[in-house]
């Protein structure tokens, strides 16, 4: 006791999760009980993912789980001894200094290869070091690496690596060290100094056990105890930090502490108490079985602490409430506990009426008559029933009979009496689910496929009285429906927005598989009495004779049935055992009896036992009868399924691995000789059947009933029918499905009928393919003109079953534009000719693009490839893939081809050396896994290489896998090859020699000027500074990439909040900077207003906040201290600035009173932030004038949006359309808007740009802004009004326009740094003298550009090479890149890069400035004429809605005549919203006016009918998807 010694050693890059959670809280389980020394240590060994920020963030998660450590440490505290250390291993020749490659070293500690460095001298070791040590160039090329065994079979002996180079500054450190120790080194010699006596790790880190202590013994220190435990998996759950911030930058979760993640901060946001979490951690303790587990199990741990303290309270669904009257009782409050078991919980008040309300699913289970116990009141007789014209209950009447005290049989429901001195509180039930629909992701699985997008849901429910108390954290219990925690407390009706906001309540898990016992559970009870009763009865009616199982001995109807009931009651004595915390000898007798029942029942039935499954083989004869396969078959299914429980158990007993593997080898063998038997995959519990061919009728009346159910079930759901309809109606469809699939032997599919036994009237194919063509079109046709629902789903069905029947027939899916016509076998010589014309136009593209040619050119060559892969595809029917030729549609996939000679290899022997081929693969990949010798490696891959040569001799052709996987797979990387960053490109072709022949170069400028690397420089620094994704794959994950490796955004902890990078605010200052000069020569001053709104101000224009309402962050508290009033911060400042216009304005000759104001506005409540274009906090002016005239408003309202126009087109080089908005779409409160325009290509969206309000005498009427007019002396005028503003978005919108997959692309105007200038050739072998010569040259050319106005800077720094530097500040967008080398110097010249273009120049020295500018100004032109024709290729008419639609999908924005109606405009949108399952991938957002164009691109005609068809059209307005 006292000396144990354990440490908690998280690294600060991320949120603790519930992994992390289970590491701290054992460790202090063990700091507790053996009174022993918590020590939290900081793991900061990696300077690149150490970041104060989140040391701050994990400390806050350690003190909400309620650690308290007695010592906090950091791993650089011990830098200078863990250095001491490694030079004494290495001075004892137990340690060497690699540089081998990342990459080679890899693969050389796979194949057990030892380096060339391993035999260096101590000096040479010593010497490279020093070069480590000072953060050389070569020095950052090598790492340490102990010299332990390379031959070892542990992977993690094979002197792994434990110091590295990093020239990187270190949170803590500084820049004091440039190496850094690995984890693996650290740890042992930290834990060793600091005292740790147990280190608690996972299993994970099992095979670095034995490094562990290798270490300890190598440094002579002392040995702490290394103490193993099982890592937390739970299901349906991913717990990497990569993950988990892709669901937050993709606003699929409200933030790091949403409810649904696993991290600290959102289970305890669900509901989990820190004592829950530790019971359930004391529980598992030091396990090693490592098993994923359901989070039930935490959940239930959680219940036990919540259950004995939880108040209930009540609450009512508010769409389903049922009125009971009860004349007789009176208007009466008492008093009752809030929990039946703990009076300490305290009381609450209950009240009582004549009028009370009750769940509607609760009011279809009674009956007229019946007596009824209503909680915490007494017993109630139900008189009578009242329902309307559709049989749906009204209300009830009832009566008092509170003298009968009998509870026991009668229904228990929850109520609410309706009282105007305790109205109802109004809350939202929120209910989540999982993330992660499947419950464990292979290791080769994407998470993002199995992303649940609909994992929350809410409900409206009236709450009782006291819901109004409960404060955020409160747990609670609503009767009958669960465990709730509040997240957000009722607030009374807002001034602002006169509404109350409801309570939310977020739903606790309380560990439970069944359901609770929610509204109308007597009903659920009956129903499933009912059905076990008819169940038993049918199977008795059954005698067991008829059964036809083989190797079953006969047996009474009722045994199976009553063994099953036993294995239940069974079950359920095991599961009381447990909860009852029984002794152990106890649970493992009852555990035993349950095996033994659960094996009887195996071999009575043949099944495997399965909850709430009972043998419903026996109720109906299978169909094995009459089959050879019957006996033979059952025989092999037995021996599987024995062998499978040989494997199991070798595995429980953790049997030397040999053995598994042979248990396994056999049970594989049994499987397929299985298959091969039967034509069925294994199923355990589902032995061998043999199904008859399905007849015409009962077949087909099967399928119809089940579509027939399937249509009931959705109906009801549609019309939200009680629960417990639902269910029954589920259950008779679930009935049916089952029915359907033993009798026909397949699944139910919809629109998939069964398949006849006698031939069908034969339809030719393309007949068949029209058919669905104009089906479709049908089904688009009834969609948008808003056909009834019955007939738009009666068309889509018949689509359906069309779809089906056409894929039945050809054999493929049915694919528009691809008529089965293109079906035929190939050409054998044409359909080649041209595969090897897209081969060679491929490369041809790759060869410009290597070389850097001129964008026109390579987008030539695109366009033609482009052409070429389609012209192919409509040819063979299938798409273009490198390395696969056209393989004729007649051709299977039994490898019988052509041999050179002339000859037809046999299909048998073909197959034959096919399937060798392919075990020996098999083989080889398996020696490899299981770590074999190397010489047997070697063999079997000689073997496999023989077979494919012979393969390809007889065949001619190479030997190719049935499955595509691999293909896939090398696909893959030569795309990823295909997106190698721009330096990467330079620095082949620099390597190959081919940078001399580039165009535009002089022959004697070489590569050295380019700054590749020569001789002695060492092997290039790999990073992943270039951006990752193509902007046309993935436009959102493009967009993340460029800001934030671009160096303009950083993000936050505080969700849609972003810190504005120089790189950025640079940009908004020159925005800032010209139109502050313009608007201040339309006279506008700038002022300040406060960020912080009165709730008086703020009321003042209901119907223009109201727009803001959801949006407004409050502030209620200073320090602890409630606010008296709560103050909102501005989300617009109309209300803030129009109390002072009042004051100020008196005269005519106060005005016109101009201002403006540069600031931030908050706006808070939306799900789906994106830096610059939607974020919670932004940047903006926003200009507020008043004049004396409409006139004079309105002239600068038009004055004001010129001026936007021009910020837009002439600084950020962005087109764009000039408008006024819809009423559906103007600002709230004003007259009119007027807006600029954009559009973003690569999404086929439009942006808002900017916007120009008038306003009318609106808010002027409202705040009492009024003056004297001299025309009509003692007349008070109201002003007129305009507010005008420009957000931070501009910078989002120029950066999704111009930039392209090498990063950002900025125009000249706003660019902070217009040139870059790059010294080159600096090598070795360069001087001393020519080297300062260059820097002074750069120096030269940097203070001429300056002087001549250029904004430049020279990156002269000598710790990157060149070719890092050209892809750094290509990122970041600078126009143009100024290259000097020494040749340069001596030609008097320089080389000037185009960002926009990627075009080389190669300038004279002396024209630099003249040069330089006029470079710029054609960037600028460039970068707007290229946006400038993309907008108008993209904006098209439509006068009809199947135009719009087609224009719409194709990604442009349309100008449509338009009657300017809301209605129609909602209209609009809802119908051009397509739906997901009809046609997959299609963009689903329904398009919204944009704006009535100034200048459209058509004039309506004469009696033109709006889109709609309903009313005249009014404008010509312009509509889209839109951000």
């Amino acid at each position: 006791m006292g000396k144990v010694v354990v440490r908690f050693p998280p690294e600060a890059s991320g949120y603790l999760h519930i992994g992390h959670a289970k590491a701290a809280l054992l460790n202090q389980h063990y700091q507790v009980t053996f009174k022993g020394k918590l020590i939290m240590r900081f793991d900061d060994t990696n300077p690149e993912k150490e970041k104060e920020d989140f040391e701050k963030v994990i400390l806050e998660d350690v003190s909400m789980l309620n650690i308290k450590p007695d010592q906090f440490t950091y791993t650089s505290d011990h830098f200078d001894t863990i250095m001491k250390f490694a030079e004494n291993l290495i001075k004892e020749g137990r340690a060497y200094v690699d540089d081998t490659p990342p990459e080679q070293m890899k693969q050389d500690r796979e194949q057990r290869i030892e380096s060339k460095n391993r035999s260096n001298s101590v000096e040479k070791n010593l010497h490279m070091w020093e070069d480590m040590k000072k953060g050389t160039d070569y020095g950052q090329t090598c790492c340490l690496r102990a010299k332990i065994d390379m031959n070892s079979n542990n992977g993690c002996m094979r002197d792994p690596t434990i110091y590295r180079c990093k020239n990187e500054a270190h949170p803590r450190t500084g820049t004091k060290y440039k190496i850094y120790p690995t984890y693996d080194f650290a740890c042992p010699i930290v834990d060793s100094v600091e005292g740790v006596t147990h280190a608690l790790r996972t299993t994970e880190y099992h095979d670095r056990d034995e490094q562990f202590y290798w270490f300890i013994d190598a440094l002579g220190i002392r040995k702490p105890y290394i103490w193993e435990y099982s890592r937390l998996n739970l299901n349906n759950t991913v717990l990497s930090k990569r993950k988990l911030t892709w669901f937050v930058d993709q606003g699929l979760v409200d933030g790091w502490d949403d409810p649904r993640f696993p991290t600290v901060r959102g289970v305890l946001r669900r509901g989990m108490t820190v004592e829950g979490l530790k019971q359930f951690i004391a529980a598992q303790g030091g396990s090693r079985s490592v098993v994923n587990m359901e989070w039930d199990k935490i959940w239930a741990f959680n219940k036990k602490v919540i259950d004995p303290v939880a108040p209930r309270f009540t609450a009512l669904l508010q769409d389903e409430a049922v009125v009971v009257n009860v004349p007789e009782a009176q208007e009466e409050e008492k008093h009752v506990a809030k929990h039946p078991k703990n009076a300490d919980v305290g009381t609450k008040s209950v009240w009582y009426g004549p009028k009370v309300l009750i769940d509607g699913a609760d009011a279809e289970t009674l009956s007229e008559g019946e007596m009824v116990t209503f909680i915490n009141w007494g017993n109630l007789n139900i008189i009578k029933i009242n329902r309307n014209a559709q049989g749906k209950i009204v209300s009830l009447d009832a009566k008092l009979n509170l003298a009968n005290k009998d509870y026991k049989k009668t229904t228990k429901i929850t109520w609410l009496a309706e009282t105007a001195q305790a109205p109802f509180t109004p809350a939202i039930c929120v209910n989540y689910e999982h993330l992660i629909t499947k419950p464990v992701l292979g290791r080769d699985e994407d998470f993002k496929t199995f992303v649940n997008r609909n994992s929350k849901q809410e409900e409206c429910m009236l709450g009782d009285p006291c819901l109004k108390d409960l404060k955020k954290g409160d747990i609670i219990q609503l009767q009958r429906r669960g465990f709730y925690i509040c997240d957000q407390p009722y607030e009374p009706v807002s001034p602002y927005s006169c509404k109350e906001s409801p309570c939310i309540l977020i739903y606790i898990p309380d560990g439970h598989t069944k359901e609770m016992p929610t509204s109308g559970s007597k009903e659920k009870s009956k129903a499933s009495t009912t059905k076990k009763t008819v169940s038993a009865e049918t199977c008795e009616a059954i005698p067991a004779t008829d059964v036809g199982l083989p190797s079953t001995p006969p047996a009474s109807a009722s045994n199976p049935l009553e063994l099953f009931q036993k294995v239940a009651a069974q079950g359920d004595v095991v599961r009381d055992l447990k909860v009852k915390k029984a002794p152990k000898s106890e649970v493992d007798a009852a555990v035993q009896h349950l095996l033994s029942l659960k094996t009887d029942y195996k071999q009575m039935t043949g099944q495997e036992y399965k909850p709430g499954n009972p043998p419903a083989k026996l109720c109906a004869p299978p169909t094995l009868s009459g089959s050879s396969i019957g006996t033979d078959g059952r025989s092999l299914y037995d021996k599987v399924s024995q062998q499978g429980e040989v494997v199991r158990k070798l595995k429980s007993e953790k049997a030397p691995k040999d053995q598994v593997d042979a248990a396994v080898k056999t049970l594989l063998a049994l499987k397929t000789e299985y298959k091969e038997k039967t034509g069925q995959e294994y199923k355990p519990g589902v032995p061998p059947a043999l199904a008859e061919p399905p007849t015409l009728t009962s077949d087909v009346d099967l399928y119809n009933k089940v579509t027939e159910q399937g249509d009931r079930v959705r109906k009801l759901k549609a019309e939200k029918a009680a629960k417990d309809q639902v269910d029954a109606a589920v259950k008779t469809l679930l009935a049916l499905k089952a029915e359907y699939k033993e009798k026909t032997g397949q699944e139910y599919k919809p629109g998939n009928p069964p398949v006849l036994s006698h031939p069908t009237e034969p339809t030719s194919d393309v007949d068949l393919y029209n058919k669905v063509t104009e089906q479709g079109d049908r089904v688009r046709k009834l969609k948008a003109e808003k056909a009834p629902k019955d007939q738009v789903d009666a068309a889509v069905k018949t689509l359906l079953t069309l779809k089906a029947e056409y894929k039945e027939k050809i054999g493929q899916e049915y694919k528009p534009g691809n008529s089965p016509s293109s079906f035929q076998p190939l050409n054998p010589t044409s359909d080649v000719e041209l595969y090897n014309k897209v081969t060679e136009q491929g490369d041809r593209v790759r060869k410009l693009k290597a070389e850097k040619a001129p964008k026109e050119e390579v987008d030539k060559a695109v366009k033609q490839l482009l052409s070429l892969k389609s012209e192919y595809k409509e040819k063979t029917g299938q798409e273009y893939k490198p390395g696969t030729p056209p393989t004729p549609a007649s051709q299977t996939l039994t490898p019988a081809v052509q041999a050179d000679s002339g000859t037809h290899l046999s299909d048998a022997e073909a197959t034959a050396l096919f399937n060798k081929i392919t075990t020996q693969g098999d083989e080889v990949r398996k020696l490899k896994s299981e770590k074999a010798p190397k010489d047997k490696i070697d063999a079997a891959v000689n073997e496999l290489l023989q077979l494919k040569a012979k393969y390809k001799t007889l065949t001619g052709t190479d030997y190719k896998p049935v499955t595509t996987e691999v293909h896939d797979k090398e696909k893959k990387k030569q795309d990823k090859s295909e997106k190698l960053s721009k330096s990467d490109k330079q620095n082949k072709s620099a390597k190959s020699g081919d940078i001399n022949k580039k165009k535009n170069l002089p022959e004697d400028i070489e590569a050295v000027d380019s700054g590749e690397p020569v001789e002695g420089q060492g092997p290039k620094k790999q990073t992943r500074l270039g951006l990752e994704t193509a902007k046309e794959e993935n436009l959102s994950d493009w967009y993340s990439q460029v800001i934030t490796k671009s160096e303009m955004i950083e993000y936050y902890d505080v969700s849609g909040c972003y810190v504005l990078r120089p790189w950025a605010f640079a940009i908004w200052e020159a925005i800032k900077d010209f139109f502050d000069a313009e608007i201040k020569k339309l006279g506008v001053q700038n002022c300040y207003f406060p960020m912080f709104v009165s709730q008086a101000a703020l009321e003042k224009e209901k119907s223009h906040i109201a727009d803001f309402a959801p949006e407004v962050a409050w502030v209620t508290r200073s320090g602890k201290t409630e606010l008296a009033e709560p103050i909102a911060v501005r989300p617009t400042s109309e209300t803030v600035m129009y109390p002072a216009y009042a004051k100020w304005v008196q005269s005519h000759r106060d005005l016109p009173l101009k201002l403006n104001q540069w600031c931030n506005v908050v706006r808070w409540e939306f799900k789906h932030p994106q830096p610059f274009l939607r974020t919670r906090e932004f940047l903006w002016q926003e200009g507020h004038t008043a004049f004396a005239t409409y006139e004079e408003a309105a002239e600068e309202v038009l004055q004001i949006l010129d001026l936007y126009a021009r910020v837009y087109e002439e600084l950020l080089a962005i087109p764009v359309v000039k408008g006024r908005k819809t009423e559906k779409e103007k600002f709230a409160g004003g007259d009119y808007t007027t807006t600029i325009e954009a559009f973003i290509s690569a999404s086929g969206r439009a942006i808002q740009g900017a916007t120009s309000h008038h306003l009318g005498q609106n808010f002027s009427k409202m705040f009492e802004i009024v003056f004297e007019d001299p025309k009509r002396p003692g007349e008070k005028q109201f002003a007129f009004q305009n507010s005008w503003g420009l957000t931070t978005r501009s910078i989002g919108v120029m950066t999704m326009v111009h930039g392209d997959n090498m990063g950002l692309v900025l125009p000249p105007r706003v660019a902070s740094v217009q040139v870059i200038i790059i010294p080159c050739g600096i090598t070795n072998a360069l001087s001393e003298e020519d080297k300062e010569a260059l820097m002074n040259k750069c120096n030269q050319y940097l203070q001429r550009l300056l002087n001549a106005g250029v904004r430049t800077q020279a990156d002269l720094r000598d710790n990157y090479s060149p070719g890092w530097k050209f892809n750094h500040w290509e990122l970041k967008g600078v126009p143009i890149r100024l290259e000097v080398g020494p040749r340069d110097m001596k030609k008097t010249q320089f080389v000037a890069v185009r960002r926009d273009t990627g075009e080389k120049l190669t300038l004279p020295e002396k024209d630099a400035e003249i040069k330089l500018k006029s470079l710029l100004e054609e960037i600028q032109a460039n970068l707007y004429n290229k946006a400038s024709k993309d907008l108008k290729e993209n904006m098209a008419v439509a006068k009809t809605m199947e135009e719009f639609q087609k224009e719409l999908d194709s990604g442009k924005i349309v100008q449509i005549p338009f009657c300017g109606e809301i209605e129609c405009e909602d209209w609009i949108k809802k119908t051009t919203a397509r739906e997901q399952d009809l046609e997959p991938g299609a963009p689903s957002m329904g398009a919204k006016s944009l704006c009535i164009p100034f200048s459209p691109l058509c004039k309506l005609q004469s009696g033109e009918m709006c889109i709609s068809g309903k009313e005249p059209a009014k404008f010509c307005t312009l509509f889209g998807r839109s951000y």
